[in-house]
């Protein structure tokens, strides 16, 4: 008899708390074919955009899509300089110098969403990324973005971007 189970019985433990011990342990004992893990997809930079583009022509018509869009195009060269870390209060940083936007979804003329592909941790810390999104913020636009080291299947997607629209 295991410690543990010694200790359950001593103390008063129940048949539920015998139980859940013992569906603990199998679960840990099992084999790592078992476990499952999201898969990756090995595509290429221009595959992703054309995956991404077929998706959203589809699902997404009453949109007007645009592609690799300049942070300008949508803000301008603005007069203001972004202060992205607040440790350095000193460096700023200008819309042009942001990663251009993946996709640009438009209706009547004007900017809904941003869709923005990036590999790595590119969204969380590559300054350009940082730049782009903090103007989709300023221009109160949902800056969505997909990491491409993921699945990122069909429907998990069009689900996402639709969360984001409503």
């Amino acid at each position: 008899m295991s410690l543990l189970k010694f200790l359950l019985k001593l103390f008063g433990a129940g048949k539920d708390d015998l139980d859940y011990y013992n569906e603990r342990r199998e679960a840990r004992q099992a084999p790592p074919s078992q476990y499952h893990f999201p898969r990756t997809v090995e595509r290429t930079p221009a595959e992703w955009e054309s995956y991404f583009r077929d998706i959203l022509l589809r699902n997404f018509s009453s949109y007007t899509i645009r592609e690799n869009v300049p942070v300008t195009d949508l803000v301008g060269f603005a007069n203001d300089e972004a202060q992205l870390y607040t440790t350095r209060p000193t460096q700023a940083y200008k819309a042009e110098w942001g990663q251009p936007y993946s996709f640009v979804l438009e209706a009547d003329g004007k900017a809904k969403a941003v869709v923005m592909l990036g590999s790595g941790h590119s969204h969380d810390s590559n300054v350009k990324y940082l730049i782009a999104r903090m103007y989709a913020e300023k221009l109160d636009l949902p800056y969505i973005n997909f990491y491409t080291q993921m699945p990122n299947e069909r429907n998990y997607v069009i689900e996402r971007i639709r969360k984001f629209l409503n």
